[in-house]
């Protein structure tokens, strides 16, 4: 990838002096993604108070739930890669394109995997797209406040999907 034209782009602009209102996380992307992480609090939260069944019922909910983000994730390099006008170099878009379907093709066999190795796989898979969306960021290629919305979000997921893991009866 290149770091080409995006970057000019006013909209995903910063002056790196704090937020300005390019950076400014839009408060409905704050409580939306507060809300998105609910489930993963309650979830892993509510795992050492349950027996089974229904220790077995929660965390599948976490994994497919955590599947689901994950691939939104994915979906949103998807939708910035495609409102970008068609850069001069072909491969920055195709490997764009291509990076964005990744977080899916990691979510379904974390569902596959089961319990403690498809939690850990989410884990890593969420804390691999954080990377990716500061190195958009960094690149033009996302809005400048995007990092300001994922890093919190991504550490609670992140933790959620771990401790669960950790808890879980494979």
């Amino acid at each position: 990838m290149t770091d080409s034209e995006p970057r000019s782009n006013p909209r995903f602009a910063s002056n790196g002096e704090g937020p300005t209102e390019a950076a400014r996380v839009p408060p409905s992307a704050v409580w939306l993604g507060a809300l998105g992480a609910l489930p993963f609090v309650a979830l892993s939260g509510s795992l050492p108070w349950l027996n089974e069944p229904l220790q077995s019922l929660a965390t599948q909910a976490l994994l497919g739930y955590g599947a689901v983000i994950l691939s939104f994730l994915g979906g949103i390099h998807w939708g910035l890669a495609i409102a970008t006008p068609i850069p001069a170099d072909v491969l920055s878009l195709r490997a764009r394109l291509i990076l964005s379907v990744l977080p899916s093709l990691i979510a379904w066999p974390a569902l596959l995997l089961g319990k403690v190795a498809g939690l850990w796989l989410l884990a890593v898979g969420i804390a691999a797209m954080l990377g990716v969306d500061l190195e958009m960021t960094r690149r033009g290629f996302a809005p400048a406040w995007y990092p300001r919305l994922r890093l919190p979000l991504s550490g609670v997921v992140c933790a959620c999907l771990v401790s669960a893991a950790l808890l879980v009866r494979a």
